[in-house]
């Protein structure tokens, strides 16, 4: 019996300890160890390939959200990575408010149950509170005290993991702040840009005495760079990228003895500002010039196939046309080995955000490309009028590949009928239980007196059915305010986006009024046809006279357009005398 059960046991697969991750005090600086031995972050933010990651040298990723944990801890177990596992904060421009303690209280135990579940993995480096949570209002004491209750409580829960928290570049007095409410956080993670190589000296300029991490680096951002007579901004090719790379590795990174190293940004590929801006690979997982980069950063040795260099890509003439024009570019690009070529135009965005996250995708002219190859290309521009981007993309015979494109611009010419939105799968939840973060709508557009308007997305008293609802108030008692979910946040008509909601029959939500009485509009589809990318379908329900009790309502979707809804849903409220207080729950389309 008992060789039976030594035979059983021996089946049975091992369980890898949990590490032990200590940020101890070094030769003028800080060291992490892991496990007793010294560990030096080489890391890249991003779901791209971590085998990939793991062949150029890296070591670590990073995560922005617990969401889909698991399997990520497990994967980097098996490869020899380790996890910086990020707890997403709310940021005040999605409505999360640091001085509602409801909200803040869900929050945190959101992290709570995420330490208790995932603090004995054994790739588990490093636990980051927030990303850049602190835009906008970074002198807020309530913001930092936030961050130090979650940190104070995973260590109290987790003693084996340092915490950090990151923060969108230096900035007033962030550091400072930090040094100061927060006790608990061990490491301080700074996203930073065109202004990394110097990172290090402002820093120390800024008063940092805690150890940090680059925890975002890469090329510009379009928020830092010039832009072209029509407002575009110019992207450095893949090449130029790498450069970006290295000059922030040397600069910023290696060899500095607060540094405990840095995550690259991003292994993968998203469309954000364009198609290419910030992504380290191609969608099929070729590899960029920055991820040469890395890899002989992390290593010491350049790849064995370096990816093809981009000199140029110039237009030979004007690049403001009329519609139909033939535009002529050259591309001057050198490799070792044989390429092949692919072309595309695309507009353009008409706005850049800042917020790093994903966009839509915006529309391809296939039938533009009239004759392309690795040296250049020949394209007939639309005939409608506004801006575009000529992308080429350089492949090479193992793995490597470029990118550079160039804008360009057509003058006058039809208005563009803008594509239907991405397909939704129904019923979609934009507000309510299995909700959270679903980022489908997000209640970015406040209209009206704004100051006047708050909402609270955690309120825990009453809810219609789980354990939150949505608290809504206008606190003036004349003139008028609302709120308008928005795809993507923040746009009022001016960039692709929006859902396909095509088979939806009704939007339904359930309201209650604080007192009763209260009257209240909602809507979707606000954005008409003098937008560059409007809402195909409307509907209202107008003055509706809440009751203090919970009860549904509906707008009928019958017979309507509902192939690019880009505004979800609304409220508005017109001056009453007094402030206004209602709440909702369970909005979706179904």
């Amino acid at each position: 019996m008992k060789t039976l059960l030594c035979c059983l046991l021996a089946l049975l697969p091992a369980v890898a300890p949990a590490s032990v991750v200590k940020v101890v005090k070094a030769a003028g600086g800080y060291q992490l160890l892991r496990d007793g031995k010294p560990y030096f972050i080489k890391g890249a933010g991003g779901d791209a390939s971590k085998a990939l990651l793991k062949s150029v040298g890296g070591n670590s990723v990073r995560t922005w959200g617990t969401g889909g944990l698991e399997p990520t801890l497990a994967e980097a177990q098996r490869l020899g990575l380790t996890i910086t596992a990020g707890f997403w904060m709310g940021h005040r421009d999605n409505g999360f408010n640091y001085h509602d303690p409801a909200q803040v209280a869900a929050q945190k135990e959101d992290a709570r149950q995420a330490v208790q579940r995932y603090k004995d993995a054994p790739a588990l480096l490093v636990w980051a509170i927030g990303n850049e949570m602190e835009t906008g209002q970074d002198d807020d004491p309530a913001v930092w005290q936030a961050v130090e209750d979650i940190a104070k409580m995973a260590h109290q829960l987790d003693p084996n993991h340092p915490t950090m928290t990151v923060i969108a570049e230096l900035g007033r007095d962030k550091v400072a702040s930090i040094n100061r409410y927060c006790p608990d956080i061990d490491i301080i993670g700074i996203n930073s840009y065109a202004g990394a190589s110097s990172l290090a000296q402002r820093y120390q300029a800024a008063g940092g005495v805690k150890p940090y991490v680059v925890t975002e680096f890469g090329p510009p951002g379009t928020w830092e760079m010039g832009k072209n007579t029509w407002g575009a901004a110019p992207e450095p090719t893949s090449t130029e990228k790498a450069e970006w790379y290295r000059r922030a590795y040397e600069g910023s990174i290696a060899h500095q003895p607060l540094c405990l190293g840095s995550y690259a940004f991003t292994w993968g590929h998203k469309q954000e500002a364009t198609a290419t801006w910030f992504g380290m690979l191609l969608p099929d997982g070729r590899r960029l010039a920055p991820v040469d980069t890395m890899q002989q950063l992390w290593t010491g040795h350049p790849p064995a196939h370096p990816c093809p260099a981009i000199r140029s890509l110039r237009v030979q003439g004007p690049d403001r046309v009329d519609p139909g024009t033939t535009v002529r570019v050259a591309l001057d690009v050198t490799s070792l080995d044989p390429l092949t070529a692919q072309w595309v135009l695309q507009a353009d965005a008409a706005a850049y955000h800042t917020g790093g996250g994903g966009e839509a995708v915006p529309p391809t002219f296939p039938d533009a490309i009239i004759q392309a190859d690795a040296r250049g290309a020949q394209v007939r521009m639309p005939p409608y009028g506004g801006g575009y981007r000529l992308y080429a993309y350089v492949r090479d015979a193992h793995g490597g590949a470029a990118t550079a494109n160039i804008p360009l611009f057509v003058t006058g010419g039809q208005m563009f009928q803008p594509p239907p939105g991405r397909k939704a799968a129904l019923p979609l939840t934009i507000y309510g239980e299995g909700s959270r973060g679903n980022l489908s709508f997000t209640p970015s557009g406040d209209m009206g007196n704004a100051g006047a308007i708050h909402m609270d997305g955690g309120w825990t008293q009453n809810p219609h059915s789980g354990r939150t609802c949505l608290k809504a108030v206008y606190a003036a008692g004349d003139s008028w305010g609302g709120v308008v979910w928005q795809s993507p946040a923040g746009d009022w008509g001016d960039l692709p986006g929006g859902w396909d909601l095509s088979g939806a029959k009704r939007l339904t939500f359930w309201a209650r009024g604080d007192r009763g009485g209260e009257v209240v509009s909602f809507s979707f589809g606000l954005l008409g046809k003098d937008k560059a990318y409007p809402d195909t379908g409307t509907g209202r329900l107008d003055k509706v006279a809440l009751t203090k009790d919970w009860r549904q309502y509906a707008i009928d979707l019958a017979g309507k357009d509902l192939t690019r809804i880009k505004t979800g849903f609304a409220w508005v409220v017109a001056g009453q005398g007094r402030g206004v207080t209602f709440y909702l729950d369970d909005i979706r389309y179904e």
